[in-house]
């Protein structure tokens, strides 16, 4: 829990070295807090902490909130966010044989992945525009189940490279194998042959970007 108090005196650490290290109270703190001392020392009896005040303190002074509030050093906080990978994780959509949105929108939660699984297992290497969206359908299986996540490389749109590609289309979007035949129509083609390929005008298709690993589930 907590204390005000607590976060009183490291306040006054702060402010005392711009008074030339002369001794600060508490006074002095609800002056740079902007709260009038009688209602700052009623606060810090019932323990109500002005969080409002505070961040706005600690922005001016370009001071850690979580320093201030759980003594988490600056170089500690960094190291443990390096460890993570970032990624957009569009929970609504799903990509498969049509039925699919159209777009990727702005409704999306973020998933912290280990760097460590990303450079081993799912091989996303350099890659910095990483989203991850669910394949709805059998019609990549076995290569890709239906329900699992992949995770796809925006910044990967050429085709000529082989690999399995999310397409949009009129139709929805699409998780295929993606071939330009010699007339310049773009054919998809599904791993399970179940499915026959399908073929679109080149106008009627646009890349969103090559699958570059998958997870079964959450």
């Amino acid at each position: 829990m907590l204390v005000l108090g607590e976060i009183i005196e490291k306040l006054k650490d702060v402010i005392s070295e711009s008074k030339q290290n002369r001794k600060v109270f508490d006074k002095d703190v609800a002056i740079a807090l902007n709260i009038p001392q009688a209602t700052f020392a009623t606060m810090k009896k019932r323990n109500s902490i002005p969080y409002q005040e505070i961040l706005e303190f600690c922005a001016m002074k370009k001071i850690s909130v979580n320093w201030l509030f759980f003594d988490q050093a600056i170089d500690m906080l960094k190291e443990e966010t390096d460890r993570f990978f970032q990624v957009r994780y569009f929970s609504d959509i799903r990509a498969s044989a049509g039925g699919g949105a159209e777009v990727f929108g702005e409704e999306y939660e973020v998933l912290k992945i280990d760097k460590t699984i990303v450079d081993t297992i799912l091989g996303f290497g350099a890659a910095k525009k990483i989203e991850a969206i669910h394949v709805d359908g059998e019609s990549m299986e076995p290569t890709l189940q239906d329900g699992s996540i992949v995770f796809v490389d925006r910044e990967q749109t050429d085709i000529n490279k082989e690999g399995i590609f999310i397409a949009s289309t009129t139709a929805g979007l699409f998780i295929k194998r993606i071939r330009q035949k010699a007339d310049g129509r773009i054919e998809l083609i599904s791993d399970n042959k179940a499915y026959s390929p399908e073929v679109l005008a080149s106008d009627e298709v646009q890349i969103v970007g090559k699958v570059v690993g998958n997870i079964e589930s959450l």
